[in-house]
């Protein structure tokens, strides 16, 4: 999921600048800063490292690893509240008059001040790297000729999109952070059983890939069935995994989620490093081998 937030962001960043008539090129820039403000609510998992160093590293490993960033992970920087705040203060910033940046770095103090004390010292550390994350974007965006007024909605895109992909796995996140106001209690459920629930998930996010693949080629002048090799179709050997693999969950998903993308070397050419090798062939190609992979996993898994 942490891909998945950018690029959906990235494809309706694209889509809505074309519907408003935007140049191809300054489109897929809007679209590249909308996935990068997306990213942003994630820098909450740099918690992890730092908490595993303070606890025993006797029983380090994933388990441990989401236990820790779970602590922090999810909480402020994922609030429809502060990441409001957040768009609203870089884009003041980027406006460069005096009173605008002053405006900017007020509201920044205050999503900092409130992540301290609602959540602590590490909340208030976690805040502001978030923050801190997002005046780097902006100021990216600046310097690549993005406006204040579109740089404002692509943070306001970026930064209020991503807690919404994350109802499909894990607890929903605080969204109105720090009201104590639960506006979702329960993970959205695509399917009753477990391995149907991760399946459904997987297919959501392979999905986003699609629609991110789709709006870039529509700006580039690419036809989807050119950047697909034939071998794609080698993806669907996958299906004799569902008798190998004991059946993934939303808890014990590692031994499927890491294989199945693995099949994405199918997409590699026989010689990789090769002058005049199609990246953007190989990557559609692994992508296509890893979704027939997914669909022959769960017809088979259905079969069983």
């Amino acid at each position: 999921m942490f891909i998945g937030h950018a690029l959906l962001a990235f494809a309706l960043a694209t889509v809505a600048a074309e519907r408003f008539e935007v140049p191809r090129e300054r489109a897929l820039r809007y679209g590249l800063f909308a996935g990068l403000f997306a990213a942003v609510p994630d820098v909450d998992i740099v918690y992890a490292p730092v908490g595993l160093l303070l606890r025993s590293v006797e029983r380090v490993g994933p388990d441990m690893f989401w236990e820790t960033a779970n602590v922090i992970h999810r909480g402020p920087t994922h609030s429809l509240v502060l990441g409001g705040l957040l768009a609203v203060a870089v884009a003041c910033w980027a406006v460069g008059t005096r009173r605008s940046r002053a405006a900017s770095l007020t509201l920044a103090a205050v999503v900092l001040a409130v992540g301290t004390l609602v959540s602590g010292p590490i909340g208030g550390v976690v805040v502001l790297i978030f923050a801190v994350s997002g005046f780097v974007v902006a100021g990216l965006a600046s310097r690549q000729g993005v406006a204040p007024r579109p740089l404002l909605g692509l943070a306001l895109l970026g930064l209020l999109s991503h807690p919404f992909g994350d109802l499909l796995t894990g607890s929903p996140p605080p969204f109105l952070y720090p009201f104590d106001v639960v506006l979702v209690a329960e993970r959205v459920a695509l399917h009753p059983d477990p391995t149907g629930q991760l399946l459904a998930a997987f297919a959501v996010e392979l999905g986003t890939v699609w629609l991110a693949i789709w709006a870039y080629t529509r700006h580039t002048d690419r036809r989807l069935l050119d950047l697909v090799s034939p071998r794609a179709s080698l993806g669907a050997g996958y299906a004799a995994a569902a008798l190998l693999l004991p059946a993934p969950t939303m808890e014990q998903s590692a031994h499927f989620v890491f294989s199945v993308l693995a099949i994405s070397v199918i997409g590699a050419p026989v010689r990789p490093f090769s002058r005049g090798v199609d990246r953007l062939r190989m990557a559609v190609t692994g992508l296509t081998a890893v979704t027939v992979a997914a669909v022959a996993y769960a017809l088979a898994y259905g079969l069983l």
